[in-house]
């Protein structure tokens, strides 16, 4: 029996996540059609004429009844690209997202030698500041075991062993002596905002990571103290936000000794990121 050709079965891809209300499908397909047959997103074109292996066509069918289900993708290929650096990704951490871009280059833009990420789930925002400024060490931290795990994977694949050391405990708890950064991705979304989530999220990524289960502020709150402790003066506070968090975290940070408190927004202009220099 012939075997179909790639194109014919990307159509078919196509055709199902389209039905499945799965966004951007073509895309999706692309990269999952990739996966199955072993190349590059980026190569998938030249392959596309050939046919596949039954093999490779009972893997593709597999990842798109999975995707159809609102699986994430990077659940399926098993990582995300972020900051130019390949991540492993599971569904006990957050997916690393572009917005999250934004606290890196905030972050880079002033010299550092240490680092703390609190809640650090997959690593990647510690370990792409440790990466970026090789001179560093930093301590990410993480309430769940799972989490520390995946950390721990990413640190080994970017060779951060020796730099890098991920630590199971509430934010900062336990941790003493003072640093140049405190960073923090921390879960801001309201507990009446979950419902309003997409499957991918809601259904797939850990909610400890996305809610607090209140108002989406009280990790703010403990951030702001647990860092005043941990800062030297003149060291920084960096977080991710939610969009209409702003003036609420911003006061947080006055009210606990930082001064230069700035809101920066992401590229689509929404409130992304608050930072703040500690003076006591």
């Amino acid at each position: 029996m012939n075997q179909p050709t790639g194109s014919v079965l990307l159509a078919k891809g196509v055709r199902q996540l389209t039905d499945a209300g799965v966004p951007d499908a073509p895309r999706d397909a692309r990269r999952l059609l990739a996966h199955a047959v072993g190349v590059e997103a980026g190569r998938l074109t030249l392959i596309l004429p050939e046919p596949v292996t039954q093999e490779a066509e009972a893997r593709f069918a597999a990842l798109l009844q999975r995707r159809a289900g609102r699986e994430p993708v990077s659940h399926l290929l098993g990582y995300r690209e972020f900051y130019g650096r390949r991540f492993k990704v599971t569904r006990n951490v957050l997916d690393p997202r572009p917005e999250t871009e934004i606290l890196i280059e905030v972050a880079l833009q002033d010299a550092f030698a240490s680092v703390i990420d609190l809640g650090t789930g997959s690593g990647c925002i510690l370990l792409t500041l440790l990466a970026e400024m090789p001179e560093a060490r930093g301590v990410g931290t993480d309430l769940s075991e799972d989490a520390c795990r995946v950390a721990e994977d990413n640190m080994h694949a970017l060779d951060l062993g020796e730099r890098a050391a991920i630590l199971r405990t509430s934010w900062a708890d336990g941790i003493e002596g003072q640093v140049d950064l405190v960073v923090s991705n921390p879960p801001y979304i309201g507990l009446d905002e979950m419902d309003g989530l997409s499957p991918e999220v809601h259904d797939h990524e850990p909610h400890m990571a996305l809610t607090d289960g209140g108002d989406g502020l009280s990790a703010y709150r403990e951030i702001s103290q647990q860092a005043a402790n941990l800062l030297r003066v003149g060291g920084r506070l960096i977080v991710e936000i939610g969009p209409t968090q702003a003036d609420a975290v911003a006061q947080m940070f006055a009210d606990n000794g930082f001064e230069k408190v700035r809101v920066i927004q992401d590229l689509d202009g929404r409130d992304r990121v608050v930072s703040g220099e500690y003076h006591g």
